[in-house]
């Protein structure tokens, strides 16, 4: 989607540009001369981040190296545009920047959060905190990293809402996808349960588990004991290593597979229960 779009700029920004161009050649206007090469300049970033957009690369790192290139592009575009502008129009660029040299210091100082922007994105690039396509975690909200630009990192949820961040304020950020991750299950079984028959039939099961759901599953799961002696019942728990993607799915398909499972082996999970001592 975002190619097509990119292509349908390209075709209208050159057909502007040299409709323009030809124009102002015509009527002899620096007005129109300055505005087909800003039309040419947008023609040539939209080229080049199309053929960006088209390269599809398996790594992370190259992900991100290709959405901080399209980023810094559009921000030389907007520079190139500005100062070739005018000098079409006739204003000595040289002299505009040393006369402004003082003015540009003070709009620094009320500009300093986007200057801290610029610095952490251009600092966590160098130190490879993440990338595209990692899923991360800042302030409650987990998704994955979408896009990282200059300014702003985007995040997209598993609903598709798309978070924008400012860079400057990745700073307490969870990688999820640097490390193995592992999917709970905690299930209750009756006190009545024989633990010491049970416990030996759970590798058998744990490793039908796996075979059944190799595409969520790194690993057999593993059982890890007695978690809990609570109200009704004694709880088990389990995990089972997968991909931070699949964390949540997992987990629900491992919750399914051992209540099944538990009623095959004849262990039923208890609910809820009162009992009532009528002296």
């Amino acid at each position: 989607m975002r190619s097509r779009k990119t292509a349908v700029r390209l075709i209208v920004f050159a057909v502007l540009a040299v409709g323009l161009w030809f124009l102002s050649r015509a009527v002899q206007s620096p007005l129109l001369k300055a505005f087909a090469m800003a039309f040419a300049v947008l023609f040539v970033e939209s080229l080049l981040v199309l053929l960006l957009s088209l390269a599809h690369p398996a790594d992370n790192r190259a992900k991100t190296l290709v959405t901080i290139t399209i980023s810094v592009l559009r921000y030389v575009a907007a520079v190139v545009i500005l100062c070739w502008g005018l000098t079409i129009l006739g204003v000595d660029v040289t002299t505009v920047v040393a006369s402004v040299g003082i003015v540009a210091l003070v709009v620094g100082f009320g500009a300093e959060s986007l200057i801290e922007d610029v610095v952490t994105g251009t600092f966590m690039l160098f130190e490879n905190q993440y990338n595209v396509g990692d899923i991360v975690e800042i302030d409650g909200f987990r998704g994955v990293v979408k896009e990282i630009g200059i300014r702003t990192t985007s995040i997209e949820d598993v609903g598709k809402n798309v978070k924008i961040i400012n860079n400057s304020q990745m700073r307490s950020l969870l990688n999820r996808s640097n490390n193995a991750s592992y999917a709970v299950s905690n299930i209750d079984i009756p006190y009545g349960t024989d633990l010491e028959a049970f416990e030996p039939k759970l590798p058998a099961l744990m490793e039908e588990i796996f075979e059944k759901h190799r595409d969520q599953m790194l690993a057999a799961p593993q059982y890890l004991g007695v978690q809990e002696l609570g109200a009704s019942g004694v709880t088990l728990r389990f995990v089972v290593e997968v991909s931070e993607a699949n964390i949540f799915s997992a987990a629900r398909t491992l919750n399914r597979e051992l209540l099944v499972g538990f009623h095959k082996l004849g262990v039923d999970c208890p609910f809820p229960q009162v009992d009532v001592h009528n002296r």
